[in-house]
C-alpha cells in the first residue's frame, strides 16, 4: 500500500492502462511536450511517443470531434480538455455525437472514448475557469459522468473508464489534486460506474457528496463525531448513472439528510438527489433535506470573495446542526 495524492494515481492509471491496452492513447492541449497543464500526463510523451500521446491545437470541438471517429473505428482515445470550461466549445460534438451514435446507430457503433476534465473554484482562475458544470453533462443520456474524490477511487474510476465502451466524462476537481491517500500496489481494482460508496457508517444523519464536497463531507462527519453526532457519509462518485438506491437507503436509516456540492444552488445536483430523496424516503423523513452549495455568482477572482462564495466544512457544518435542531436534537 503507497501513499501518493490524486495526482499520482491520475498518471500512474494513464501509464498502466497504456501498457496493457495498445488502443489507448491521450490527446489535448499542451499534454505532450508540455506534459499537461496540471503535470498529468508527466513523462508520457517520452515513454510512449508521439503517436500514443498527441498535442493538439486549440480547438476543443475539432480534437473532441477527432477522438469520437477513432473511439469509433475501434481505438480508446482518452481525452484531456484543460478545463472543463473549455468543454462548452466542444459542446456539439459532446451531446449531438458522443452521447447518441450508439442509439442513433442501432448498436452497431460504440465511442469508447473518456474525457478528462479538471474544474472547480478555489484557485483564483477567474469566472470563466473555475466552474463546475457537470450538471450540462449529467443531464444528457448515453453519456457517463464520474467524479471520484479520492486517489484509490481516482485509479479504479479511471480504470473502469478507460475500459468502458460508451463515453465517459471524467471529472477532476483542481483542489485535490495535491491530496494523498492509500492505494494499494499493483493494484488491477475497477470501479462500478453508477455505484455510491457509504464511506463512513453513522445513525442521526445522512451527509451526501461528490468529488470534493465526499471528501470535505468525510472531515466534517469526523468532527462532529467530538460532540457525538453520527454522521453517515455517502460519496455519489458517479453522477450518471445515478445510483438512487444507496442514497434512499442510507436515508431511510438516518432519517435526515444534507447534501454539498461544488456547484450552483439552483437546478443543481443536489436538487436531483433531493428529489430522489422525496421520492424514495419521504415517509422516514423527519426533517426537510437541506442542501448546501456555492454562491449563486460568476466565481469572484479576489481570495476572500472566492472564499466566500465556496461551500465549505463551515457551511455544512451549520446545515447539520440545522437540520438536527429541527428533529428536537440540541447541539452546540
Amino acid at each position: 500500500m503507497s501513499v501518493i495524492t490524486y495526482r499520482q494515481a491520475l498518471r500512474e492509471t494513464l501509464r498502466a492502462e497504456m501498457h496493457r491496452d495498445e488502443d489507448v492513447f491521450l490527446m489535448g492541449e499542451e499534454i505532450g511536450v508540455f506534459e499537461g497543464s496540471y503535470k498529468i500526463t508527466e513523462g508520457l510523451l517520452k515513454e510512449f511517443g508521439e503517436r500514443r500521446v498527441r498535442d493538439t491545437p486549440i480547438a476543443e470541438e475539432g480534437f473532441v470531434g477527432a477522438a469520437i471517429g477513432a473511439a469509433m473505428l475501434g481505438l480508446r482515445p482518452v481525452v484531456e480538455v484543460m478545463t472543463i470550461n473549455f468543454s462548452l466549445l466542444a459542446l456539439d460534438q459532446i451531446v449531438n455525437h458522443a452521447a447518441k451514435i450508439y442509439g442513433m446507430f442501432g448498436g452497431q457503433n460504440s465511442v469508447p472514448m473518456v474525457i478528462r476534465m479538471p474544474g472547480g473554484g478555489g484557485q483564483q482562475l477567474g469566472a470563466t475557469h473555475s466552474q463546475n458544470i457537470e450538471l450540462y453533462y449529467s443531464f444528457v443520456p448515453g453519456l457517463k459522468v464520474v467524479a471520484p474524490s479520492t486517489p484509490a477511487e481516482a485509479a479504479a474510476m479511471l480504470r473502469a473508464a478507460i475500459r468502458d465502451d460508451d463515453p465517459v466524462l471524467f471529472l477532476e476537481n483542481l483542489g485535490l489534486y495535491n491530496t494523498k491517500g492509500e492505494v494499494p500496489d499493483d493494484d488491477d481494482t475497477v470501479a462500478e460506474i453508477g455505484r455510491a460508496a457509504v464511506t463512513r457508517e453513522g445513525s442521526d444523519i445522512t451527509l451526501i457528496g461528490y468529488s470534493r464536497m465526499a471528501a470535505v463531507a468525510g472531515q466534517v462527519a469526523e468532527k462532529l463525531a467530538e460532540d457525538d453526532i453520527s454522521v453517515e457519509v455517502v460519496d455519489l462518485r458517479s453522477l450518471r448513472p445515478l445510483d438512487r438506491e444507496t442514497i434512499v437507503e442510507s436515508v431511510r436509516k438516518t432519517g435526515c439528510a444534507v447534501v454539498a456540492e461544488d456547484d450552483w444552488l439552483t437546478y443543481g445536483i443536489g436538487a436531483e438527489i433531493a428529489a430522489t430523496i422525496q421520492e424514495g424516503a419521504f415517509d422516514y423523513l423527519d426533517a426537510p433535506v437541506r442542501r448546501v452549495a456555492m454562491a449563486e455568482v460568476p466565481m469572484p477572482y479576489s481570495k476572500p470573495l472566492e472564499t466566500a462564495a465556496l461551500p465549505s466544512a463551515e457551511s455544512i457544518t451549520t446545515a447539520v446542526h440545522e437540520t438536527l435542531r429541527a428533529v428536537g436534537r440540541r447541539v452546540g
